[in-house]
């Protein structure tokens, strides 16, 4: 099913279109300000100081409100929340058109700040409301929809801001940024209300004692740590090369304003054709093997950026249609397809970034954890400003080399965060799996915990169980792996980095042995998921073989809820022994249908018969 069948539900339709207002109008506002800001500037270094003084004050009011803005939205009723916000807005309008109608420039600066504190309370709510408001597998459309819409309304707010303030008419700008307001606070009256996740939070107006609990927070959940990081990343990588397009059109594509717009609204509408596509890659899944594609291709295309045979100089700038369709053509659309592929993959790394954030934060501190997200995300751009400064200023680097360094920069971060999150790597080659050679089912998903410890026990059919377990869980799953696999090169590497767990017969290795109960009922105190293969062998016959009694000795320990599993269709596929040893025969090229059920949870005290007779009826579709 298409995404934008959300569009037709009151549940997601009125805070989409007011998320999109908003992002609408911040940017009709800043773009006119700092367009009346250079054209009143007497220098050029007069010019720079304030257009950067207005984009600090965007972002300072992102540090010093967002760790209170974060606890309200859990404390309240979000809707009511983000209703209140878009009447402020209002009011913060009439300022700026106090401000524009008597060319008061101190008081439009303050209305940049007010803007800046208006969407550091709406940010929390705007994020943490979905997955209130969506259900699981929504979140993915959600979020894809809520990045699409907002780029393209920065594209529609800069071009307005520029038209409006080519205008030179104060009262036309004021009508603009008002009308949008109001229509932003009119809609917002629309989104069904919410229960508050925190009632009885009290309130901490400190923001340095709240930011350091937010970062306590946020610790809490590994994942949710490295998915902020990730995304606070995406914002330095995005903010770098947006911010350099002005001086790539006019420097090296010898283009000029028309030609600026140009790679903007082809960067911007990228991005909403690769969230929207992100989607349908996912089918709907919190796909996170789409993250290191993304991270590829983000990467590639910019580096081809830089290795583009560019013209030498010209004698005067060209304009958008000169550029698209006269002499050099060819290279300049070479370059708009680089931009538009960075857009693309951009889209797969951030969408699933998002969604896994919203799933798996705890619902109480959900808006706590996205106001620590819009804080790294401000220290982040910052940075780019600060970091790009440097390179400019201090090592003398062109704008191509700038690009270069940014994508060799993403290249490390990139390997850094599969390293740092092996989840990643093993989503994505799950998904190519997925996508080429299998065609991966599920029945009853939803039996796996969202939260909490429970231990999974499957029947063991192939050397890729644990990748097709792996599919089917949206947490991360610690396996118990024999240990022998550890010791080959590559898939030991693998194994230590998805944390599993190894283990011995006791007649090869006791200690191991009983070392390895020990991590697995830690690893279950923790309230992590833990997949045991309770026969002990891969099947040789494609049968299943008795569970084993060290299953109800995990138990024992570490009484945790049992969900069963069944593997279908694996037997007879490359991975298997069907035709002896696994993975000598060559593959056919059919696509393979593999089937996972997962069954009603058990009680800890169920023993391994009875898990083999359930993991039986399920492969027998009992």
């Amino acid at each position: 099913m298409s995404s934008f069948y959300l569009l037709k539900q009151r549940r997601f339709l009125p805070f989409f279109v007011v998320q999109f207002l908003g992002a609408l109008n911040d940017n009709i506002f800043k773009n006119a300000l700092l367009i009346l800001v250079a054209f009143r500037a007497v220098s050029e270094s007069e010019s720079g100081l304030l257009v950067n003084l207005a984009a600090g004050l965007f972002i300072l009011p992102f540090f010093i409100f967002s760790p209170v803005a974060g606890q309200i939205a859990d404390r309240f009723d979000k809707a009511r929340i983000m209703r209140t916000v878009k009447f402020a807005e209002i009011g913060i309008m009439s300022v700026g058109a106090v401000g524009f109608a008597f060319d008061l420039l101190p008081l439009l600066y303050a209305t940049l700040f007010l803007m800046g504190t208006h969407s550091a309370f709406f940010g929390p709510a705007k994020y943490s409301i979905m997955p209130q408001q969506l259900r699981d597998h929504e979140l993915m459309a959600g979020n894809a929809l809520v990045e699409m819409g907002t780029f393209l309304a920065i594209l529609l707010g800069t071009l307005a801001g520029g038209l409006l303030a080519g205008q030179h008419d104060a009262l036309v700008i004021s009508g603009g940024v008002l009308t949008v307001a109001v229509l932003g606070y009119l809609v917002a009256r629309l989104i069904p209300s919410t229960e508050a996740t925190a009632p009885g939070l009290k309130l901490d107006w400190n923001p340095m004692r709240q930011t350091v609990l937010l970062t306590r927070i946020v610790r809490r959940k590994e994942a949710v740590l490295n998915g902020i990081m990730g995304i606070s990343w995406y914002w330095y990588y995005g903010a770098t090369i947006l911010a350099q397009l002005p001086s790539f059109t006019r420097h090296t594509l010898h283009g000029d304003e028309s030609v600026v717009t140009v790679l903007l609204a082809t960067f911007a509408v990228s991005i909403g054709f690769g969230s929207i596509l992100c989607e349908r890659l996912s089918r709907g899944e919190i796909e996170l093997g789409l993250i290191p594609l993304g991270c590829i291709g983000m990467t590639a295309f910019v580096v081809d950026l830089f290795f583009i045979d560019y013209p030498v100089g010209a004698e005067a700038l060209a304009d958008a249609r000169t550029f698209l369709l006269g002499p050099g053509a060819s290279t300049n659309w070479h370059v708009i397809v680089d931009l538009a592929l960075t857009g693309v993959f951009s889209s797969f790394f951030i969408v699933p970034l998002y969604a896994l954030i919203q799933h798996r934060s705890d619902p109480d501190t959900r808006s706590r954890v996205i106001a620590a997200n819009n804080v790294y995300n401000a220290v982040f751009m910052v940075a780019s400003a600060l970091i790009t400064m440097v390179l400019f200023q201090v090592s003398h680097f062109n704008t191509l080399e700038v690009f270069l360094f940014t994508a060799i920069l993403n290249a490390v971060v990139g390997f850094y965060i599969i390293a740092l999150i092996p989840e990643f790597l093993m989503r994505f080659v799950i998904w190519m799996l997925a996508n080429t050679i299998y065609r991966l089912r599920y029945t009853g998903r939803d039996q796996v915990p969202h939260q909490g410890a429970a231990l999974l026990v499957a029947n063991h059919i192939s050397f890729i169980d644990w990748f097709v377990v792996t599919a089917a869980c949206r947490r991360p799953v610690r396996f118990v792996v024999d240990h022998n696999f550890f010791k080959m090169p590559l898939l030991g590497l693998v194994f230590r980095a998805a944390k599993a767990i190894p283990i011995a017969p006791a007649k090869e290795d006791a200690a191991l042995k009983e070392r390895s109960f020990g991590r697995i009922a830690a690893e279950l105190r923790d309230g992590n998921l833990v997949c045991v293969f309770p026969e002990g062998q891969i099947s040789r016959d494609g049968a299943m073989t008795s569970f084993r009694p060290g299953v109800e000795r995990i138990l024992k320990e570490t009484p945790v809820t049992v969900v069963p599993v069944a593997l279908c269709g694996l037997w007879g596929s490359f991975f298997s022994r069907k035709s002896g040893k696994a993975m000598h025969a060559v593959p056919k090229p059919s696509r393979r249908v593999i089937d996972v059920h997962v069954g009603v949870p058990m009680a800890s005290t169920a023993t391994a018969v009875e898990m083999e007779r359930t993991v039986a009826a399920l492969l027998s579709g009992g």
